[in-house]
């Protein structure tokens, strides 16, 4: 199986299943000398870990983090940080029923089609309990970017979306609630809404948007290693993840030229952003910001018409614990996957400059 590790010259390789022993991963890259607050990387997991709140998985892991290598004295070695988080949590009966049944929507029956075998416990590789070791190499990478701000938060779940223009947002209050929405009145009906979709065996998705503060200019190539091609492959390569834009995306459509160009300041800065901070595929010094779409979570309470192994038509259901809506625990698995590019650009652009 191909396409485990991400970056360039920040590079994470990431091993291991839903239900396996432990999950994990290799950091290639990381400068030597910088100083971790591992408190702040298990902060982050702890973000995204199940069993947090009454609208998200109840499998209760406490995906504690384990540094096994490039780390001394608290201190970065410059040489790779190898890292495992356990698996204590794991109900693989759960899973028996679809041993030999494609779930509709799942990987179920690609997998089997490119690989001929697939562990059926939760998913395997294809479970979103992967996007875990993401955290961590991003929480790195964000210690390792001092002064820049990753923020990410819920903006939608179905059709319950913020009104307020992002500027208008008060940060601080993403993490007061359980869907993790900088508006409490908007928080309140997202989760009311989560958890009545649940209570009928049903799942939702949603929208996650990201601003990135104090990105230095020049990030970024100008053909195909573009600043936002590259953010748009992070973001796509996340579990459930459906569509991404960024600036003025698909709104940027319905406008003229003389309405969407960005006017500059005599210091370069822009009096407008719908560029989105990047321009060229290169940033440009402004925020970036960008809007990532999740699907409703495939696996529902509710009984489905599907296949099996032999082509046959089978009712089944799905058991075990799963997400009703996977956005909220989302939010810090997009806030990883940007720390990652922004710091793999950061990276490249020194080393263009030698």
């Amino acid at each position: 199986m191909a396409g485990n590790s991400f970056g360039k010259l920040f590079k994470l390789t990431t091993f291991g299943e839903s239900h396996g022993e432990a999950i994990g991963g290799i950091i290639d890259g990381c400068p030597a000398g910088i100083q971790l607050d591992t408190e702040k990387i298990q902060t982050e997991l702890n973000r995204r870990k199940p069993g947090q709140s009454a609208i998200v998985t109840q499998r209760k892991e406490p995906d504690a983090v384990e540094f096994y290598s490039g780390i001394f004295e608290g201190k970065t070695t410059g040489t790779p940080i190898g890292f495992v988080i356990k698996n204590a949590n794991q109900k693989s009966k759960d899973y028996s029923h679809i041993k030999d049944t494609y779930r509709p929507s799942h990987a179920d029956y690609t997998y089997d089609e490119k690989y001929g075998v697939r562990d059926y416990r939760g998913g395997g590789r294809s479970s979103a309990r992967e996007t875990a070791c993401r955290v961590v190499a991003g929480a790195i990478a964000k210690q390792f970017l001092q002064g820049l701000e990753f923020t990410a938060y819920t903006a939608s779940v179905g059709k319950i979306g913020l009104e307020k223009d992002i500027k208008d947002l008060d940060f601080s209050l993403i993490e007061t609630n359980a869907v993790r929405c900088p508006d409490p009145d908007s928080a309140a009906k997202m989760e009311a809404y989560i958890k009545e979709i649940k209570k009928d065996g049903d799942t939702v998705g949603g929208t996650v948007q990201c601003v990135i503060k104090n990105v230095p200019k020049g990030l970024g190539e100008p053909v195909f290693d573009k600043l936002h091609a590259e953010l748009g492959k992070a973001m796509l390569s996340i579990n459930a993840v459906k569509g991404f834009e960024y600036g003025s995306g698909f709104e940027g459509t319905t406008m003229k030229g003389s309405e969407h160009n960005d006017l500059f300041n005599e210091d370069g800065s822009t009096q407008t952003n719908l560029s989105g901070g990047i321009q060229g595929g290169i940033s440009n010094g402004m925020d970036i910001y960008f809007n990532v779409a999740f699907k409703p979570v495939a696996t529902i309470m509710q009984k489905q018409e599907t296949i099996n192994k032999q082509g046959e038509n089978v009712d089944m259901q799905g058991r075990g614990r799963h997400d009703p809506c996977v956005v909220p625990r989302a939010v810090p698995i997009v806030e990883a996957m940007a720390a990652l590019v922004i710091a793999d650009y950061f990276l490249q652009n020194k080393s263009s400059k030698i």
